[in-house]
Parts: C-alpha cells; sequence; structure tokens
C-alpha cells in the first residue's frame, strides 16, 4: 500500500511517513503559497495557531500596549514594588540573585540596568552550577545580608528555596522573589513572591507562559509607577524600560516560553530593539556569533542563547550578567570571546555526554532515564532535550556525581507536565530537591532511588505520555512546488511570526521530487539537492539526521524514486545572494 496520494493539486494524504507518522493540515488543505496574497497567508497562519479571528490585526504586528497588563493584577507585585522604591529613594543597597542560565541572566541584567538607571549601583551574586547548585543556598544569602545588603531580589529561582529564605529572614534581610518556576501549595518565607504560576494566583495565572524575565520587566512596570507617583522623576528624566526589550525577547526564547499573548510582542518588539544594537554587551555577542543581519527570532535560541548559557555551564557563571550589563566595549568583547571558546568546549563536552547516554537503554517508559557517573552537570539539559527529540517522549539525563548524589536535568513533549510530576515526586520523598516547569525541569536523586523515579513517573505520566504519542503528527500549513521555496516566501510567512514554543514555525511540503545528491556534512547532518518533475532545483538540510531513517533514506534514496519532503523554508544568507532552503522534518514516498 502506498504511504502517499498526490493529485496535481498537491492534495497530500500521508498516513505513515519515513519517520513513522503521518501528516496532517492546520485547518484546511492549502495549496501553492503564492497562489494568495500576503495578506491571505498571514491571516491564514495566525487563525491556524488559534489567533481568535477578532484579533487577528493585534497579532498581525503584536505591540506592547496591544497585550501588556496591569502589573498590579499579579500578587505581592505592589508589594515588591514599594518596597523596591523605598530602595530607590533612599539610596538602600541591593543585590540582584539570579540564575545561571539566559533566562536568570537577562533577568538580573534587566534589573541591574534599570537600578542603575535610577540612581543605585546593585550588585548581584549568581551561584556557580558545579559548587552550589541551582537556587538560592541559605549560606550565600546569609552572607550577602552580613555584607550590608538588606534587599535581595531573586530571579528565576528562588520559588521552591524554603530553608534558604528562612535563613536569610533570619539574618534580617528582605528576600523578594522573582519567578516562573512551579510553585508549591506552601510558599517560601519571601518578603514578596512575584510569579504568575503562584497557586493562589487570581487573574494574573493566564500569564503563567512568561519567562522569568517577561515578570521581571512587569516588575519594572510597576516600579517606574510607583516612583512616578511619588513624584520620583520631577526634574529627572524617567527611565525608558521598553529599550530593555532586547534582553527580555533573548530570555523568554532561550528559556522556551510559549510564544503566545504578551510574549509575542516582547519578542517582536524585542527583536527590534536589538536589531539597534544598543546593548554593547549583546552586539559583541553578535559579532563573536558571525551575525551580520538583524536578528531573528531563531538565532535567540541557537546563536546567542547557547553562548551565555555556556559559562554556567562549563563553570563561568557570572559571564552573562556581566556581559549583559557592562558599558564598556572592550571588556564586552573579551567577554564574548570568551563565551564563544566555552560554547566550543561545551559542544565537545555534550557530544561525550550524548553518547553515554543514548548507550543506556532503559526499555519502554513514560520517560526516558539515562543516569551515568561523570557526567558532565552542565550540559545535561541540552542532552535530555536531544534525546527527547529522538525518542519523542520526556527525558531526564541525570549526572551521578562520587557521593552518591544525581544532579538532573528533564525535557518534556507537549502535553506532559514534567514540572508538576517532579514536585510530585519530591512530594513522595523520592528527590533531594526538584521543580520546574510543564516541559522542563530539574532535580537532585540519589541513585539508590533512580529505579523508584522511574516507577513514580511511569505511573503518574504513562496515560499523558500514550495520549500525546497518539495525538503525534506533522503539522502542514501548506504545499507547493520545489520553485515555491523562495526568499519572498520566506519574507512571507516571516510577518506572521515571531514562531516559538506554543507559536509553530511554519512547515510546508514540497514535491514530488528526486534526489540528486546527498552527503553528510557537518556534526551528523545531511544536506541534499532535490528537483521537481520541471527540473528546479531545491537546497535541504537534515540537521542531525545521519543515523536516522530520515537521514538513511536521503543518502540512499534511488535516482528514479519520487518523494515529499517536509520542513521550515529558510533563507541561506551565505555569500551575496540570498536563497532558500528548506529545514527537513520527515519525507514520504510517493510510491
Amino acid at each position: 500500500m502506498n504511504d502517499m496520494t498526490t493529485d496535481p493539486r498537491l492534495a497530500l494524504n500521508v498516513r505513515r511517513s519515513i519517520l513513522g507518522q503521518p501528516w496532517h493540515w492546520r485547518g484546511a488543505p492549502a495549496g501553492d503559497l503564492d497562489a494568495g496574497s500576503p495578506d491571505d497567508l498571514v491571516t491564514r497562519l495566525l487563525l491556524t495557531r488559534g489567533c481568535p479571528r477578532d484579533q487577528i490585526e493585534a497579532h498581525r504586528a503584536p505591540t506592547i500596549r496591544g497585550f501588556m497588563p496591569d502589573p498590579s493584577i499579579f500578587r505581592d507585585m505592589e508589594r515588591a514594588a514599594e518596597r523596591i522604591a523605598d530602595a530607590v529613594q533612599a539610596g538602600e543597597p541591593v543585590t540582584i540573585f539570579g540564575d545561571y542560565d539566559v533566562d536568570g541572566a537577562t533577568s538580573a541584567a534587566l534589573l541591574i540596568r534599570l537600578l542603575r538607571q535610577l540612581g543605585l549601583s546593585p550588585a548581584y551574586y549568581i551561584p556557580d552550577r558545579l559548587r552550589e547548585g541551582y537556587g538560592p543556598s541559605g549560606e550565600a544569602l546569609v552572607r550577602i545580608a552580613g555584607g550590608g545588603t538588606r534587599l535581595i531580589v531573586t530571579v528565576d529561582c528562588g520559588a521552591q528555596a524554603f530553608e534558604a529564605l528562612a535563613m536569610a529572614r533570619e539574618a534580617g534581610a528582605d528576600v523578594m522573589v522573582v519567578d516562573h518556576h512551579k510553585c508549591a501549595a506552601e510558599l517560601p518565607a519571601a518578603y514578596a513572591l512575584v510569579n504568575p504560576n503562584r497557586l493562589d494566583e487570581g487573574e494574573g495565572a493566564a500569564h503563567g507562559h512568561l519567562a522569568a524575565v517577561g515578570v521581571a520587566f512587569l516588575l519594572g512596570a510597576a516600579l517606574l509607577r510607583t516612583l512616578r507617583a511619588r513624584s520620583f522623576f520631577s526634574g529627572r528624566d524617567e527611565p525608558k524600560l521598553i529599550e530593555l526589550l532586547d534582553l527580555v525577547a533573548l530570555g523568554t526564547v532561550a528559556d522556551v516560553a510559549q510564544l503566545r499573548g504578551l510574549n509575542r510582542a516582547f519578542v517582536a518588539q524585542g527583536l527590534k530593539v536589538m536589531g539597534q544594537r544598543r546593548n554593547i554587551g549583546l552586539a559583541a555577542l553578535a559579532e563573536a556569533a558571525r551575525l551580520t543581519r538583524a536578528p531573528l527570532c531563531h538565532d535567540l535560541g541557537f546563536a546567542l542563547g547557547p553562548r551565555i548559557n555556556a559559562g554556567g555551564r562549563v563553570g563561568k557563571s557570572d559571564l552573562g550578567v556581566r556581559l549583559l550589563t557592562t558599558e564598556d566595549e572592550a571588556e564586552a568583547r573579551a567577554i564574548a570571546t570568551e563565551l564563544d571558546a566555552l560554547n566550543e568546549d561545551r559542544r565537545a563536552i555534550e557530544t561525550d555526554v550524548q553518547a553515554a547516554a543514548e548507550a543506556v537503554a532503559d526499555g519502554d517508559h513514560a520517560v526516558h532515564i539515562a543516569a551515568g557517573e561523570g557526567w558532565h552537570p552542565g550540559v545535561i539539559g541540552i542532552v535530555a532535550g536531544r534525546m527527547k527529540e529522538k525518542i519523542r517522549r520526556p527525558a531526564i539525563v541525570i549526572g551521578i556525581d562520587e557521593t552518591g548524589t544525581g544532579k538532573g536535568s528533564g525535557r518534556s513533549i507537549p502535553g506532559v507536565d514534567l514540572g508538576a510530576a517532579i514536585l510530585a515526586a519530591k512530594d513522595e520523598g523520592l528527590l533531594v530537591a526538584g521543580g520546574g516547569h510543564a516541559m522542563a525541569a530539574g532535580l537532585t536523586v540519589m541513585a539508590n532511588k533512580i529505579e523508584a523515579l522511574r516507577d513514580f513517573l511511569d505511573a503518574r505520566l504513562s496515560e499523558d505520555v500514550a495520549r500525546a504519542a497518539s495525538a503525534r503528527a506533522l503539522q502542514l500549513d501548506a504545499a507547493l512546488s520545489p520553485r515555491g521555496v523562495a526568499p519572498a516566501l520566506v519574507e512571507a510567512l516571516e510577518a506572521a511570526g515571531p514562531y516559538g514554543m506554543g507559536w509553530a514555525a511554519p512547515r510546508v511540503a514540497a514535491g514530488p521530487v528526486r534526489v540528486i545528491k546527498a552527503d553528510v556534512v557537518g556534526n551528523g547532518h545531511v544536506r541534499a539537492i532535490l528537483a521537481g518533475d520541471d527540473g528546479a532545483s531545491l537546497k535541504t538540510v537534515a540537521f542531525r539526521a545521519a543515523d536516522t531513517e530520515l537521514g538513511q533514506a536521503l543518502l540512499g534514496a534511488p535516482k528514479d524514486r519520487r518523494l515529499w519532503v517536509a520542513g521550515r523554508p529558510k533563507l541561506d544568507d551565505w555569500g551575496s545572494t540570498p536563497r532558500a532552503e528548506l529545514h527537513l522534518d520527515d519525507a514520504a514516498w510517493c510510491d
């Protein structure tokens, strides 16, 4: 039986592709994308991503004004803003305590830059991932308080720091938590805890998809409003919070936050700010990443974000914040160069850990758990993400140290809330520590409890994983001929962006085509030149696919056998003339 039937109008019916999945349409089947106007195309893309018809115009060009809520809807927001305003007016020492990832670094940098504009010289503290682990420790908070700081703001961490915050309170510090991770019913002893994912959150719960840097931006807006009401800006300039949106965009995309609602506006407008290269550190990082054009959403997640992450992953946790807050161009270039080098080191470490993790088979479980001694804790999250993509179910990778303590990082799939499951495992006494959100989680577990953890997650998540697997299909927006994959198409598709988690990038099917040439390039990528029946050629790339069914099919395709390919149109701007190519997700034989 054929896996696919086609007709001249490009109506696809793929029941089982090369990767073993059906192809479905987002909305009604669509023909050649060149058939309608760019406005029609953007409207169709917005509607099929859940945009209400009466909000098309607002989503077509998302603005902060169009999506920004009143910050006061969030619990403790006013209390937090009043306390920081007091510190600003009194010239009080403030320390920002951040996480070591991109969301933590951008959150810390945003508040540091804002407070500097308000006349303070805030200190910051980023824990060392290898020595101190995730989140605030009581020892660190007490040490900060002992140095004379009475106001500590934790960003992208702290929602589960019960013991640490209790110690800080006893030491006389006011600690406020600005976070987005899952909260338990009981909250730690914070002066204020601003988090849309508090279980007692009201109207603000609708914004639970925000990254921590988005919550920090809202706190900044509340702070400026409070100071404005106190006439603080009489005779002085008010900071332009909008100029910090480049940080918000970077943290939001790098943390894989859902790009819907306010997050879409954050990223759309933040990319414009980033294109102006106001932030010296970000400009230097773009140069180190060899980005010469205006940044795209994809660049934040795959070029800039990994480099900032590299410092925290391999032992220099404060480099990201230093880069994003410096006003010295020479320092910015030096830090960016160092982060670029560390990113190369991270890639080598990641390759080794991934090979070891893939060699560990855990059978058919709801959540794939791979654990090994000596695995670098700085790359386990990346490896978990790679494994999740490969096996299409949640994955947790755990590195075990010489004491038998395992540090783990997990990545999930849509429809499976891994963060909530990890919190539940912690409540059951299976974990030393743990938390996260729906798509990602971190944990600390003793090696002798890993099997019990696996059994617990099986019992809790098996039905969710099975449901997600049965619903899995490659979603297509349109079909077109190879000639239709052109720069004009890519530009038209970008108008419905930004794309990311929760706002899927357009995927098209192109064909029928034959494989003219295919080879392996780089780190296991398969590059193929395809040709349509009319002779038009199409350049494609299947990333990390050399050892997959898709890669093998392309490399061994008979010259006379036709297939359809599905993927995401992208611009190849290498050289003087931009060309379009297709980044492949799947393919299916025509006969």
